[in-house]
């Protein structure tokens, strides 16, 4: 075949290929119940807070992740609860396409059980997770009855974390500790300090003020003076 030949070969089967759309809605079936919600949105405020000068990092949750073209048309979707990608663009997404980002996958999964999914979430999502998306960290935790277990990628395969004194797990893609407190999953930081909301950010601002005119009225100065 001459080079022309060969070219305009190459042409016409480049013409003939059929790309995938990448700009795909999500299509995940509605949560468990308020505490799932309120769970994910209580993750990736904090998350989001925390990272608030990053822009490496994509967090979102019960979005659709698209990893083969046939989901398209065999409507097998795959939506973690939550999931952390490192290393791309932040910026609002309709779903995660892998062909549309670099074939990059997770670097992190929450998945959050319930009685009807806690059978999928420890099964097929686990082999899921760990054979094809290689997901390094996989995490479950149950709202209700709070059981709570994480997995590292080794060697392949998912391996059980060990927890911590505190009953926490560490995150290394994060660099966070994941933790039970008061009934819900939250992150710690390396030095074990709360991840806090803004309601409690709030309220620590006003614990400070509290104790800083506690401590001016002890000097006799009057806190509430202003010149």
């Amino acid at each position: 075949m001459t080079a022309a030949k060969n070219s305009e070969a190459i042409q016409t089967e480049a013409e003939n290929m059929i790309i995938p759309p990448s700009d795909l809605w999500s299509d995940e079936p509605p949560l468990e119940s308020d505490l799932h919600r309120e769970q994910i949105e209580l993750l990736l405020a904090c998350l989001k807070w925390l990272w608030r000068h990053r822009t490496d990092f994509y967090a979102s949750g019960n979005l659709t992740i698209y990893f083969s073209p046939e989901q398209i048309t065999t409507r097998d979707f795959r939506g973690p609860d939550l999931f952390v990608v490192l290393g791309c663009e932040n910026r609002p997404r309709k779903s995660w396409v892998l062909w549309a980002e670099q074939g990059k996958y997770p670097n992190v999964i929450i998945e959050l059980l319930s009685d009807s999914t806690a059978k999928v979430d420890k099964g097929t999502k686990f082999e899921l997770y760990q054979e094809t998306f290689r997901t390094p960290e996989y995490f479950w935790f149950h709202p209700h009855t709070l059981e709570f277990q994480g997995f590292s990628l080794v060697g392949g395969k998912y391996q059980p974390l060990e927890p911590n004194a505190e009953g926490w797990l560490w995150s290394q893609q994060l660099e966070l500790f994941l933790g039970v407190h008061e009934s819900k999953l939250r992150f710690f930081s390396a030095d074990k300090q709360l991840v806090a909301t803004a309601e409690e950010r709030a309220t620590i601002a006003e614990q400070q003020v509290k104790i800083l005119k506690a401590r001016l009225k002890a000097l006799g100065i009057d806190p509430d003076i202003t010149e």
